[in-house]
């Protein structure tokens, strides 16, 4: 094999050493040293140019029970603690309570607005880096489940503890206003619930009294026609009797006349005349009445002529005088006359007192919520010691261990880049001599060649 085959087959085979390269980067080792101060120089740097970023956190927990009892008590809304927390905590995660907050706040939009930025697009930085909201796990069983935390980090121009709690309270604020809209729904739901009943109560009453208005009439007017054909009925009773009257007198008188009694008589008086001349004694024993012409003509035409002058029969029959009494009672109907003089028909009304109670209970109800505790703020934000941001520290060391392995890249590209300039020139110095020197010199330069790449690859 030729020199030049020998050494295109090393050059070739891509072989590394490795005590070759320590070697190398322990011969740089300066070089890298000075790399790597020069980085941690730069890291230094850039820890104390960076602006320092600081963050505030609060922490809220469940209220107690005895601060949500007026509420839940009420039974028109229940709100256990630990759903008013969770209540609390989507407030807080609300994208629209946090632009609405960022826009009231306009110290914040001035430091998070950039040259030619909307406050939509401000907004979107303080949102995604600014505040952050940290739920506990609901698969966790201890205590920390029943705490929201909420973070924020700030710049040295921004307060944030004070934003950070103004937050907090602006948005258990805005959960209380919506909580008492919608009790002043449920309420306003209810209150028209039970108006409604009372309404309808209040209609099937008056529908009730029209029918016994109705009724009462209807009894009045067929007991007034009672009443007015029993008194027209007696009427003729006593006209008749009178008619009858009369005729008995005409027949008496007629009798009376034929036996010459003018005056009254008895029958005892009229025997004791005819034997006024005998000595004859009469007894008379008789259980009839006596017959009307003994009364005499006189008393018998007398009667007759008031008879028939008489106009009215009415005093004659004391029921005629009560007909007209329970006539004169039935003229106004005393119970139809209160039931349509009555006011106000709700005062009447029967069976509704569970409804006027709950009405007033619901008009009782404080919808506004005034002073109602929805969370306890377990803590509040405090300005933060020490930044969160930059570490100068690890900035320091990533920047140091940065430089060390540029260095070290640096001196192993430059190395491989000269040992392959030298085996470029070895190549061309095999090739150059095998074309010049005979077989024999070319063979010596092959058997030295090795010697002369193990020097050039020491130095």
């Amino acid at each position: 094999m030729s020199i030049e085959s020998r050494d295109t087959y090393r050059v070739g085979s891509g072989e590394i050493d490795i005590f070759d390269l320590f070697r190398t980067v322990w011969r740089r080792r300066l070089f890298i040293a000075c790399m790597g101060t020069l980085f941690a120089v730069i890291g230094v740097a850039l820890a104390y140019i960076i602006p320092p970023e600081y963050e505030a956190s609060a922490k809220l927990r469940p209220v107690e029970l005895n601060q949500l009892d007026a509420l839940n008590r009420s039974k028109i809304y229940s709100l256990p603690p630990e759903e008013a927390l969770k209540h609390v905590g989507a407030r807080l995660d609300s994208y629209t309570t946090r632009l609405d907050y960022f826009r009231s706040r306009p110290d914040l939009v001035e430091a998070f607005r950039g040259d030619g930025q909307t406050i939509e697009q401000a907004f979107q930085e303080f949102n995604s880096t600014a505040l952050g909201v940290v739920q506990a796990d609901s698969k966790k069983t201890d205590l920390l489940t029943s705490i929201i935390g909420l973070k924020m980090r700030y710049g040295k121009d921004v307060d944030g503890p004070a934003v950070l709690n103004a937050f907090v309270d602006y948005a258990v604020e805005r959960e209380r206003i919506q909580l008492s809209k919608d009790v002043q729904v449920i309420v306003a739901n209810r209150l028209a619930e039970v108006d409604a009943k009372l309404n309808s109560a209040v209609t099937e009453y008056r529908t009730a009294n029209e029918g016994r208005i109705a009724r009462l009439e209807e009894e009045d007017a067929i007991k007034r026609a009672q009443l007015n054909d029993e008194l027209k009925a007696l009427r003729v009773q006593l006209k008749m009797q009178r008619e009858s009257r009369l005729a008995e007198l005409d027949e008496a008188i007629s009798i009376a006349r034929s036996l010459g009694l003018k005056r009254p008589s008895t029958p005892s008086k009229m025997a004791d005349d005819v034997a006024a001349n005998g000595n004859i004694i009469r007894t008379e024993v008789n259980g009839r009445p006596v017959p009307l012409y003994f009364m005499g003509t006189e008393v018998l035409e007398a009667e007759r002529s008031v008879l028939r002058q008489r106009i009215s029969d009415d005093f004659v029959e004391p029921r005629i005088g009560q007909i007209r009494k329970e006539l004169l009672l039935l003229a106004n109907n005393r119970n139809v006359e209160a039931i349509k003089a009555r006011a106000n028909d709700q005062d009447f009304l029967e069976g509704v007192e569970a409804l006027r109670v709950e009405r007033e209970r619901l008009k009782a109800i404080d919808t506004q919520l005034q002073g109602l505790q929805l969370v306890s703020v377990d803590q509040r934000a405090v300005a933060a010691a020490e930044p969160v941001k930059p570490r100068k520290a690890l900035i320091v060391l990533l920047t140091a261990v940065g430089g060390l392995l540029l260095g070290v890249f640096v001196v192993l590209i430059r190395a491989a880049y000269k040992k392959k300039l030298r085996r470029i020139r070895v190549i061309g110095l095999s090739s150059s001599a095998s074309t010049i020197l005979p077989e024999e010199l070319s063979r010596e330069v092959g058997e030295r060649l090795p010697e002369v790449q193990a020097r050039s690859s020491i130095a």
